[in-house]
């Protein structure tokens, strides 16, 4: 009995350590994950507790119960329309990309550690996919707002990148324990990974989303049925021979895209899940390492990441979406530089291991600290690389609160809680407020103490406001909200003075003086703007013309709606 006693002090002190851990992630820029596998790694049998960890088996299987809690999560909180502006380059560098990667990699890997071709090969495949768990975690948890067109392709990449990888490593497995099928199995088996786990994931996504939107249930069931469908879309298309980790991911984009009041309940517990989920994961993982045997690789292993890091991602993705889709070089090279590795390498590590192929602690051992290495170098410098090129577009601001009404079952209300930040607001009346047509105030809250809102009330800093209104209404209401703060970095970025997208350009042409060719008199703003840069604009694609640096500002449904003007 003592034993389940000293697990739940050690687990629980672990996981205790790894929260407050990241207060100081935020404070010194050291990688969260990080952090968590330096905490397993003290506690394994070298470190402070001495824990004697080395069951690959069920580290295998809460690998795969991890991600897939993570990768729920991470489908759960893509847009559709996000879906839509990335996948395309996503899945680019999810089929090919990871290709490509690999063989630069595995070539490489056989010359530093002097392997054959098919064990070097094995290195890249492992070490050749970005992780969910390390991209969305970085990307959330390092304040840094990607436009929409960057984030979009690396979150897209991490989520469904995982078939490809686990294709390259299970075959070269297969063929260095001479279990290989034909070359039609082995085509097979690549497509049932990619088309089973497509169709499943989409066809069982819809199928949950209707179900969760039909139900009445208790508030805190919503999230554990979510959960329960998930890993039932990931079982079931694992048993058929797709790969469950798109699945799941697809099946959680179809759920969060799917409005009504159960999204409400299963966000805030999913997102709590997935955090449970990278630290348990990370901490079973530093807990599997021997420090002794890594650093014994470790000087090779680290020449293998820095190819990685400098020559196989870059190499990758300038083959895979610079020729083909419409990404500026500051882009492709943010793109290239954030190649997070995570868990998913060290749990592909394990494959060499419970397949028994020879000398298998070096695969583990190789991946492990490649990704120590990536978490290092380009997890801690993520802030740095969005701001020198100029991938970040400003936050803003955004209500306090949130939350549907439940009253319709389509495009129902939401209460909006908002600060009054804004200096511009002080001392003016309700009535004077330009807001939007279809929202209200319905309470003032000042000093701790409810007031009626009129007309005639005017407003003080500090005060707490419940807006009614719909999700159409919040870029307006964000605006009327923005602190002084972020109305200065606003203006910062996009510019003192804003246009409508759809002022005429014959109109803005004699405002500022331009010349416009024949064919662009007729066009809109937002028409013109589109075209400079390309098509699918996203907010923050910018066009320098005629002395003037025009931003996208605004956007809504795929149109550009607020176009920012800088004077040079």
């Amino acid at each position: 009995m003592d034993g389940i006693y000293t697990f739940f002090l050690i687990g629980g002190s672990l996981m205790a350590l790894s929260i407050l851990a990241s207060r100081l992630s935020s404070m010194v820029g050291v990688p969260l994950l990080l952090i968590f596998l330096g905490l397993g790694m003290l506690a394994g049998e070298e470190g402070v507790l001495g824990v004697a960890f080395d069951d690959y088996s069920m580290a295998f299987t809460i690998g795969h119960l991890a991600l897939a809690m993570i990768l729920l999560d991470g489908g759960l909180r893509t847009r559709l329309k996000t879906f839509r502006v990335g996948f395309k380059p996503a899945l680019s560098l999810a089929t090919f990309g990871v290709f490509i990667t690999s063989a630069v990699v595995g070539m490489i890997a056989m010359w530093v550690f002097d392997l054959t071709l098919v064990q070097g090969l094995l290195v890249g495949a492992i070490v050749g996919s970005t992780d969910a768990a390390a991209v969305f975690s970085m990307l959330s948890g390092r304040g840094v707002n990607l436009n929409e067109r960057v984030g979009a392709t690396l979150e897209i990449e991490s989520g469904t990148n995982d078939p490809m990888a686990i294709f390259l490593t299970l075959m070269l497995v297969e063929l260095l324990v001479g279990d290989m099928g034909g070359v039609f199995e082995t085509l097979t088996f690549f497509v049932s990974q990619f088309g089973i786990g497509l169709i499943v994931g989409i066809g069982g996504g819809w199928l949950s989303a209707k179900l969760l939107r039909s139900l009445d249930l208790a508030p805190g069931l919503y999230a554990m049925l979510a959960l329960a469908l998930g890993f039932s879309v990931f079982g079931l298309t694992s048993v058929l021979g797709g790969s469950g980790f798109l699945a799941i991911y697809l099946a959680g984009l179809m759920i969060g895209n799917q409005p009504g009041r159960h999204l409400n309940f299963i966000l805030p517990v999913h997102d709590g899940l997935a955090w449970l989920s990278q630290i348990g994961l990370f901490l079973v993982l530093g807990l599997l390492v021997t420090p002794s045997e890594l650093w014994n690789v470790a000087l090779p292993a680290s020449l293998v990441a820095l190819a990685l890091i400098f020559i196989a991602r870059p190499l990758a993705v300038l083959i895979t979406i610079k020729p083909f889709f419409k990404f500026r070089w500051r882009e492709t090279f943010f793109i290239a530089w954030v190649g997070l590795r995570g868990a998913v390498p060290i749990v592909l590590a394990i494959f060499p291991v419970i397949g028994g192929v020879e000398n298998a602690s070096l695969y583990f051992n190789v991946a492990f600290a490649v990704v120590l290495l990536s978490l290092l170098i380009q997890g801690g410098s993520l802030t740095l690389a969005a701001r020198l090129l100029k991938v970040e577009v400003p936050v803003g601001t955004t209500p306090n609160r949130r939350g549907p009404l439940g009253i319709l079952p389509d495009n129902d209300f939401e209460m909006f809680v908002y600060v009054v930040e804004n200096r511009d607001l002080e001392d003016v009346p309700i009535r004077l407020l330009r807001f939007p047509s279809g929202a209200l105030i319905s309470a003032l809250f000042r000093n701790h103490t409810m007031l009626h809102p009129k007309g005639s009330t005017r407003l003080k800093l500090e005060d707490v406001i419940c807006v009614i209104g719909r999700t159409e209404d919040l870029s307006a209401l964000n605006r009327l909200f923005n602190g002084d703060a972020g109305l200065k970095h606003e203006r910062a970025f996009f510019g003192t003075f804003t246009l409508e997208g759809d002022a005429l350009m014959q109109d803005v042409a004699q405002a500022y003086g331009l010349t416009l060719s024949p064919g662009e008199h007729s066009m809109t703003l937002a028409e013109f703007v589109a075209l400079r840069v390309g098509g699918h604009p996203v907010v923050g694609d910018d066009v320098d013309w005629h002395g003037i640096h025009w931003v996208v500002s605004e956007m809504e449904k795929g149109t550009i709606t607020r176009v920012g003007l800088r004077l040079y």
